[in-house]
């Protein structure tokens, strides 16, 4: 999986940013944790896909072609993935705990763009900050500092 994601950054995105930025290839395991929420309810709704997508264009800077390309990648890595860890660790070697929590606002902002939130999607986003050691206060200030409502 790695190789992967490397090869996939040094080609589609800006490699000279890659030496300053190490972090930067975190955006697939994002891009692949979105996606496996988009999926978490079985129902992939239009307005979560275009959620998705605008968060990591816009978080990431990405040209129409370079998000083309991660979300195609993001969804490979997502099947051939054995567990969320897979992605999860790598958030952990690299994002800060700022970072952390933007990838968890982020998720729950796709969550609530289909105007509903299944206890799969929140169970999925409850599970990612656990394993990337977000504390629970954290987790729900997320979600309400997201949520439509609040």
């Amino acid at each position: 999986m790695l190789d992967k994601i490397k090869q996939f950054f040094n080609e589609q995105l800006h490699p000279e940013q890659q030496q300053q930025d190490p972090a930067a290839a975190m955006q697939l395991a994002a891009a692949a944790l979105l996606i496996e929420l988009s999926r978490a309810d079985f129902e992939r709704s239009e307005s979560e896909q275009q959620a998705m997508e605008a968060i990591l264009k816009n978080k990431f800077s990405l040209r129409d072609e370079q998000l083309k390309t991660l979300i195609e990648l993001a969804e490979t890595e997502n099947r051939e993935a054995n567990s969320l860890y897979d992605f999860t660790s790598l958030v952990n070697e690299h994002y800060s705990t700022e970072q952390k929590i933007a990838l968890i606002k982020a998720m729950w902002t796709v969550a609530f763009a289909d105007g509903e939130i299944s206890k799969y999607e929140d169970h999925l986003i409850r599970k990612t900050a656990d394993l990337i050691y977000l504390p629970h206060s954290e987790f729900i200030k997320a979600k309400l500092a997201v949520s439509p409502k609040g």
